[in-house]
């Protein structure tokens, strides 16, 4: 699938689209599919599903910046409001399908393994930069811990708010 005829399926669906990135060789793919599948049959006539293998659509995935895969992304009239890369539960998939066939907000939430290991490679980076005196090293590590938190912190939501304009 080229770029143009991907835009003009997103643009022209009528309804949100849930786009999956596979390739046959991918076992996360294989293990993805039939849960996206199931989902897709679930909410058929709300939301519309595209499953996109990704060896035929090298243009696509550079213009969307797809660097692995399974990637699955949200689109809503035509524009990606949500996007998750590897393979997830069906818990979380269904968040997604739902959110665009009730029109709110697509959040897929992190992961605990993603959150336990951002906080404990944080504080990693943060002890060893105390032990040896460097704030760059201190830094990265705040900044690593922080991206296993960031989700749940108020005062990030309300900036980024703010930043979007809403």
């Amino acid at each position: 699938m080229d770029i143009s005829n991907f835009q003009e399926k997103i643009h022209n669906a009528g309804k949100p689209v849930i786009v999956d990135f596979w390739a046959p060789w991918c076992a996360p793919c294989r293990m993805t599919k039939p849960v996206l599948e199931k989902l897709a049959r679930e909410y058929a006539g709300r939301v519309d599903f595209l499953p996109i293998n990704a060896d035929q659509a090298r243009d696509v995935l550079e213009k969307y910046h797809i660097t692995g895969i399974p990637t699955v992304m949200a689109f809503q009239a035509g524009k990606e409001v949500g996007r998750v890369t590897g393979a997830r539960g069906e818990a979380d998939y269904r968040s997604a399908f739902e959110a665009l066939a009730t029109g709110q907000q697509v959040k897929i939430p992190m992961t605990h393994f993603d959150r336990i290991l951002r906080i404990g490679a944080g504080t990693l980076f943060v002890v060893i930069g105390g032990s040896i005196g460097n704030w760059l090293v201190i830094g990265i590590g705040a900044v690593i811990a922080f991206l296993g938190v960031y989700d749940r912190c108020p005062v990030w939501a309300a900036l980024t708010r703010v930043l979007k304009g809403k």
